[in-house]
């Protein structure tokens, strides 16, 4: 997994989450698409990050991605509160109830990429309004490779700009209830075949706990989740599969996307053993490489 480290732009929200769940209630606590993503990828590619918080964004916060080598030059701080979502789980975790959403500062996001990121070779779209993620698009110069996820909201409120997006990106990473909502299909091959068809090459279709499935042409390599024992916390699952994922192509020079969907996996089973980014705080290179072995040893046969 060794490689030269490539440049890695993410653009997405950086928020605090308040979650309820079976270990009881965690108060603002860090997260974000573009926090969860951000710290799975930064063991594998030097990640520059775009987002927007308020004045009362706590400067440890900041060090703590730094201290990671992530580029925070495009992390804006704004007038006003940080973005923060406070939900509530089942105790089996299958399922979420959103109790509040205050978008604050984020409500007014028009993403600025700065001058020395705009020729990132791999920019990941985290889950953001289409029109912004276009925004993104234009001002960034000739990458490599684009990734980007999306959700029912925009599907059911900016259809015509997500599709849009979809005819200007390579990847789309999406999960499976609305991967099936977007594309009006249900069984995996249609789903996959009317997605590529809007535009991206590839589509990853991510399917919680029981794994993840890629489509590329005639080629379909479905992933299994990592088996645990307990699970703290799924949220950030999502993004940070996302952000190993890329991490991985970055790293590697976008060669071999069946081992970046396993790393995409191993980065999320890190994520949900801890509340929010517990886990990804202190996840090593090496944390990750190894939980690859026992994937390899998982589904060789």
């Amino acid at each position: 997994m060794k490689g030269a480290m490539s440049s890695l732009l993410v653009v997405g929200s950086v928020a605090f989450d308040t979650i309820h769940n079976h270990l009881g209630s965690h108060t603002r606590i860090l997260g974000g698409s573009a926090t969860y993503a951000s710290l799975a990828a930064s063991q594998l590619a030097s990640v520059r990050l775009v987002g927007i918080v308020g004045k009362d964004f706590p400067k440890k916060a900041v060090d703590m991605f730094r201290g990671r080598g992530i580029d925070t030059t495009g992390l804006e701080v704004a007038n006003g509160d940080t973005f923060h979502w406070e939900g509530r789980y089942s105790d089996d975790l299958t399922s979420r109830t959103t109790i509040q959403t205050d978008l604050n500062v984020f409500a007014d996001f028009e993403p600025k990429i700065p001058e020395s990121f705009r020729d990132s070779e791999f920019v990941m779209l985290g889950n953001i309004a289409p029109e912004l993620q276009l925004h993104v698009l234009d001002q960034v110069r000739s990458p490599r490779l684009v990734i980007a996820d999306t959700m029912n909201l925009w599907i059911d409120t900016a259809l015509g700009a997500l599709k849009e997006l979809l005819s200007r990106i390579d990847m789309l990473v999406i999960n499976e209830e609305e991967a099936r909502q977007l594309s009006g299909f249900h069984h995996p091959l249609a789903v996959a075949e009317a997605l590529r068809a809007l535009g991206p090459e590839t589509v990853i279709v991510k399917r919680g706990e029981y794994g993840a499935l890629l489509f590329l042409d005639e080629d379909i390599f479905c992933a299994p989740a990592y088996p645990l024992k307990t699970v703290a916390d799924p949220t950030g699952a999502g993004d940070s599969f996302a952000g190993g994922f890329l991490g991985y192509l970055a790293q590697a020079g976008h060669d071999d996307l069946r081992q970046a969907v396993i790393c995409g996996s191993a980065a999320a089973s890190f994520c949900v053993q801890d509340v929010g980014i517990g886990a990804l705080e202190n996840l090593s290179r090496e944390d990750i490489e190894q939980r690859i072995r026992e994937f390899r040893q998982l589904t060789t046969f």
